[in-house]
């Protein structure tokens, strides 16, 4: 069901790092047709965005305003949502708002004492494109993680695509869509709606840069579109590493496990702990609980796959594993999450104590769900108001500062040899 280690076995790190081992984008093969894909797009546009849309999701589109949704369509779909789905949706909204709006940076400056100005203006980037999922599953947080903290830094046009298989629209991504304020939406996806952000097409106009999940066939069209446009990351499968101490109920331990399990059979759900009769527990709860899960079949594959219940020393060693992986979503289910906490160096997001489950950050804790994987939070932060900002330098040198720093300049730019530098700088010496 589960592969079991212990962190005393011999070969511990060779299996670790099989289990961990992950290429998102390593298939020459999607590589190709990705390539095909957007050369397609740049040469043919939206014609070519009509024929994948056939080819691919099966709709019946022949012009591009079918495959476009409305503003009042938008407006409908979440009017027309049952009270406690609109309910949710906002409050999780809202709480998103909350929480980014505190991340925003404003353009700062400061004056030396001969007058010179130096600082650092933020702007906000013209247009962003949404990728949203919509194959195994639809994903309405999606869209508010992404699009929430680019309205709050001051995104001016949000542009969201959203696949649409066989032509089925999923209401509450719509709605998630209205209450974000995502000024357009397209029923496209794929490498070819990734090709059509990034270099325009006769309908959808070019963005800045392009955030949101995706398939393989997306995340190698982003990696490609990268230095046409800007991107988040290149997001791997979903994953969960949880250290518990054994006091935690096991059958919460087990459906934590589930709840990254359930997302693909690539997604990864590990569990440190140094207790062997809870793990064990562990184990029986996921034998019991799993025949009743809707999608058992993809948990199965998962924990089956790259799924690991791992017996340490003791919670320190869990801890240096825990930053040798590097997880995407990280639980602490101990007593004193405080005190753990301090240890913990690379992680996406970090989920304190044993009430917090991962799904409440998934959906409406506040922080983004948007989060690095495959050990890439070791130098990767989650999706911020930041990255829908820019910064631009500021500098202006006053009378005094151009003699003081115009000699400076000038000597090392004779040490570089580019004369012209020296000499621009000298110009200003009085």
């Amino acid at each position: 069901m589960i592969t079991q280690l212990s962190s005393t076995q011999a070969d511990f790190q060779e299996k670790l790092s099989k289990l961990l081992d992950w290429e998102s984008v390593s298939n020459a093969n999607v590589a190709q047709t990705v390539d095909d894909i957007i050369a397609n797009i740049r040469k043919n546009g939206d014609q070519a965005l009509i024929d994948y849309s056939v080819k691919f999701d099966g709709v019946s589109a022949t012009k591009m305003s079918e495959l476009t949704v409305s503003s009042t369509a938008l407006k409908e779909a979440f009017e027309t949502l049952d009270t406690q789905e609109k309910t949710a949706l906002q409050s999780a909204a809202n709480r998103v708002h909350d929480y980014h709006q505190k991340q925003k940076q404003t353009t700062w400056t400061y004056t030396e004492d001969d007058g010179t100005l130096l600082g650092q203006k933020i702007t906000p980037l013209d247009r962003v494109g949404l990728y949203v999922p919509g194959g195994k599953a639809s994903y309405p947080s999606s869209v508010l993680m992404n699009a929430i903290p680019a309205k709050v830094a001051g995104v001016e046009e949000l542009i969201m695509v959203v696949p649409t298989p066989n032509g089925m629209t999923n209401q509450l991504v719509l709605a998630a869509a209205y209450i974000a304020g995502v000024d357009k939406v397209f029923t496209i996806g794929g490498a070819q709606a990734i090709a059509a952000l990034a270099y325009g097409t006769q309908t959808i106009p070019k963005v800045d840069k392009i955030v949101g999940p995706g398939n393989i066939y997306v995340a190698t069209a982003k990696r490609v579109v990268f230095g046409q446009v800007g991107i988040d990351m290149i997001a791997g499968p979903s994953e969960i590493l949880i250290i518990c101490d054994g006091k935690t109920n096991p059958d919460w331990i087990a459906m934590d496990l589930f709840s990254q399990a359930e997302h693909d059979e690539d997604a990864q759900s590990i569990l440190l702990c140094p207790d062997a009769s809870f793990i064990k527990q562990v184990e029986a709860s996921i034998i019991k609980l799993l025949p009743s899960m809707d999608r058992k079949d993809i948990i199965k594959i998962a924990l089956k796959d790259r799924g690991a219940l791992i017996q340490t020393i003791d919670l320190d060693e869990a801890v240096a594993i825990a930053n040798q992986i590097a997880p995407e979503h990280l639980e602490l289910s101990v007593e004193d999450p405080q005190s753990m906490l301090e240890g913990i160096r690379h992680a996406g997001a970090i989920f304190m104590g044993r009430n917090t489950s991962e799904a409440i950050g998934d959906y409406c804790a506040g922080p983004n769900h948007v989060l690095p994987t495959s050990g890439t939070a070791r130098f990767s932060s989650p999706l911020g108001v930041y990255d829908f900002q820019k910064k631009s330098s500021l500098i202006m040198v006053s009378d005094e500062g151009a003699n003081v720093l115009g000699k400076i300049a000038a000597t090392l730019a004779d040490g570089e040899g580019l004369q012209a530098h020296a000499q621009s700088a000298r110009y200003r010496i009085k």
